[in-house]
């Protein structure tokens, strides 16, 4: 590309740039675009992926092309300089998008056998057996807390109590769940 043509095109996108001037862009797609694709297919893009960010690239001349500074670079070089980067962005989502079969998160939950589903009943009983020694108020911060989901806050509010009691009523209910599950284990 020589000097006069690079001119040429700078014009040009400054007529993209300034005007939106269509007959401008067409001959800039029409001169960029064939070229655009052969050099992502010869970077092993697929031909629909090459078509598609050929497209994205022309999107940005037309959108973008007041950031096109001919005193920087040629248009060439801020075009395919855009590809690239668009090429590197679509590698980097194709690659986090693989997952790894063997990740034990993907993998289904182990069947559980009799003789734990009897022990996580037994378990069950005790902590059952355990809150219901609780005193009432207690009682009422853990529902709320851990089978209600609320915040300390939450609590707080909904009960009128200060948010330092209800933390204190749920600290005391677990030192006096932690002694009666020590008592019955052992």
């Amino acid at each position: 590309m020589d000097a006069e043509e690079k001119q040429r095109f700078a014009a040009l996108a400054r007529a993209v740039a300034e005007r939106r001037d269509q007959q401008a862009f067409t001959v800039l797609f029409d001169y960029f675009a064939p070229r655009l694709k052969s050099w992502l297919l010869r970077q092993k893009m697929a031909s629909g992926e090459a078509e598609e960010l050929v497209q994205e690239v022309m999107i940005v001349l037309w959108h973008k092309a007041d950031l096109y500074d001919s005193a920087r670079s040629s248009l060439s070089t801020w075009l395919f300089r855009i590809a690239r980067n668009r090429r590197i962005d679509l590698q980097r989502r194709a690659r986090a998008r693989v997952l790894d079969e063997t990740d034990p998160a993907l993998q289904p939950p182990a069947e559980i056998g009799a003789d734990e589903i009897v022990a996580n009943d037994s378990r069950d009983a005790y902590v059952r057996a355990a809150v219901g020694q609780l005193p009432e108020e207690q009682r009422e911060m853990l529902r709320a807390a851990f089978f209600l989901g609320q915040s300390h806050s939450e609590i707080a509010e909904a009960t009128g109590l200060p948010l330092g009691t209800v933390k204190s009523r749920i600290r005391l209910a677990f030192g006096k769940l932690r002694k009666v599950l020590e008592a019955e284990g052992s």
